[in-house]
């Protein structure tokens, strides 16, 4: 069985491809800072909230984990507006992608924290500094640091996974390979050329986000600490101990 391969007649939608592959990235970079602000924020909360605040993060967390990204966007583009939120399907595929890394990046950021020792936290506290100025400016800089790589690869992973929003006709790279391949019959130099785009950007990406954070957290990874820290106390324990403390002044107490 032989196979002829037939490339000629893309050239005529090179601008689709390109308008596609810049709407997936415009969905990434979007999401990617909604969701790092609300890993950030989901992770503080379990770190130090109250328990009815931890035990609706940890619910928001199991619920994304253990369900399909397919479903929560069926869920936000066709179950709200039957709750009377009308968005589009660019807006539903960001809500739906933001929310998605939101969770995942609320566990990453949350074991970031629970990686800094509770000797730099009494430090920063003899310094004079309050809780909210430790956690700024000593335990999330070091927290994210720490957890970089693995926030990097969650981002790829959005990335990759934000196709099937061609399913609600967002004009992604998908979109438009789907379109392409319904009007030439080359389903299989249509997704060639699609993978080997989600596999250049997705290189690209990494390399781009790496440097980035190569200069971002320059010198601010923690260093030496262990699975249960200095103190020798297990890292859910050791967090909820370091914050609740960190809440008054040393002069307060």
């Amino acid at each position: 069985m032989t196979y002829a391969f037939d490339f000629s007649g893309f050239g005529l939608y090179a601008g689709m491809l390109a308008r596609g592959a810049a709407v997936t990235l415009g969905l990434t970079a979007v999401s990617t800072l909604a969701g790092g602000l609300v890993g950030i924020a989901g992770a503080s909360i379990a770190a130090a909230g109250p328990k009815w605040a931890r035990w609706l993060v940890a619910s928001y967390v199991e619920l994304i984990r253990n369900t399909p990204f397919l479903v929560q966007l069926f869920f936000v583009f066709f179950g709200l507006p039957s709750l009377g939120i009308h968005i589009d399907e660019i807006q539903a595929a960001i809500l739906a992608m933001t929310v998605n890394l939101g969770a995942y990046a609320t566990e990453i950021v949350r074991a970031g924290i629970d990686s800094i020792s509770r000797g730099q936290v009494q430090a920063a506290q003899a310094l004079g500094l309050h809780g909210r100025q430790v956690f700024r400016y000593v335990v999330l800089p070091q927290a994210l640091a720490n957890v970089f790589p693995a926030l990097l690869g969650q981002v790829l992973i959005v990335m990759l996974g934000s196709a099937v929003v061609s399913q609600i006709s967002v004009p992604d790279l998908t979109y438009a390979a789907n379109f392409i391949q319904s009007r030439n019959f080359r389903s299989f130099e249509s997704y060639l050329i699609i993978t080997a785009t989600y596999l250049l950007m997705s290189i690209a990406l990494r390399l781009l986000l790496n440097r980035f954070g190569r200069g971002l957290f320059a010198g601010r990874a923690a260093r030496g600490n262990n699975s249960s820290g200095n103190d020798g106390l297990p890292r859910n324990w050791r967090s909820r101990l370091m914050w609740r403390g960190a809440r008054t002044l040393p002069t307060e107490r």
